[in-house]
């Protein structure tokens, strides 16, 4: 497979700080092309999400260049997406003992997929999310919030989790919780786009409406990819989006 990516974040309407953050790591290699691509949603206040979502990126950006020339020596999706995970619980603890130290709580969502060969994974933490758009917008990620778990148990419908108070209560984040336990999804890398955003992105558009942007008959370059990201977030902002909006976009062909 060949990837082309692009990403935007924006502040948006109301914050003094961005807390969202992006990374986009893609090289080629003897036995084809990897990419990684992270989205984080930091919260704590002032700079304090901004600073736990950047600390998570630049650990996860060293280990880019560090450590997967290693992994794919002998490349094992299932080993490479368990270090992930072993990773996130020691930033876990490292974020929380600074809150500690600080007297404050900051953590972050963390939502990252790597992309090597015909295979993907995607470790999980909050509710950033994935989605793969081919022919309809799926959905590849699970919400780990208070709402989502009471639709799956029945106590609650989607449409009344739109407006329930704890719409926005994560049930874990990287920084803030004593047992983090992060979801794994596996996939096959198939033709078309995959996306990741941060929840402000998504609170104000319809799935219709990001298939007619991100749909791959719509991207037909990284800059056309940028713009219709950019079209959208626009869009989410003057719909009076009170987050801030981040997505990041893989086209796969």
């Amino acid at each position: 497979m060949r990837f082309l990516a692009t990403a935007d974040s924006d502040i948006g309407n109301v914050k003094s700080t961005n807390q969202d953050s992006v990374l986009i790591e893609h090289a080629s290699t003897s036995t084809g092309e990897v990419l990684m691509a992270i989205v984080c949603d930091g919260m704590g206040g002032l700079s304090k999400g901004e600073l736990a979502s950047a600390t998570v990126l630049r650990a996860f950006k060293e280990w880019f260049d560090k450590m997967l020339p290693l992994e794919l020596a002998k490349p094992n999706m299932q080993v490479i997406a368990s270090k992930w995970v072993l990773l996130l619980k020691e930033l876990n603890i490292k974020i929380m003992s600074y809150g500690r130290t600080i007297g404050a709580n900051l953590g972050t969502t963390f939502t990252g997929m790597l992309f090597f060969r015909t295979e993907y994974f995607i470790v999980h933490v909050g509710d950033s999310r994935a989605y793969y758009i081919n022919g309809n917008v799926i959905q590849l990620t699970e919400d780990q919030t208070y709402v989502q778990r009471e639709i799956k148990r029945g106590a609650m419908t989607p449409e009344q989790a739109k407006v329930d108070p704890k719409r926005n209560m994560l049930l874990q984040c990287v920084g803030a919780s004593p047992d983090m336990n992060p979801a794994v999804y596996y996939g096959k890398t198939e033709t078309g786009t995959y996306m990741l955003c941060s929840d402000g992105f998504r609170h104000e558009i319809s799935a219709k409406e990001m298939y007619e942007s991100l749909n791959l008959s719509r991207l037909s370059s990284r800059e056309t990819m940028h713009s219709n990201c950019r079209y959208l977030i626009d869009l989410v902002k003057a719909r009076k989006e009170r987050d801030n909006i981040s997505v990041l976009l893989i086209k796969a062909e």
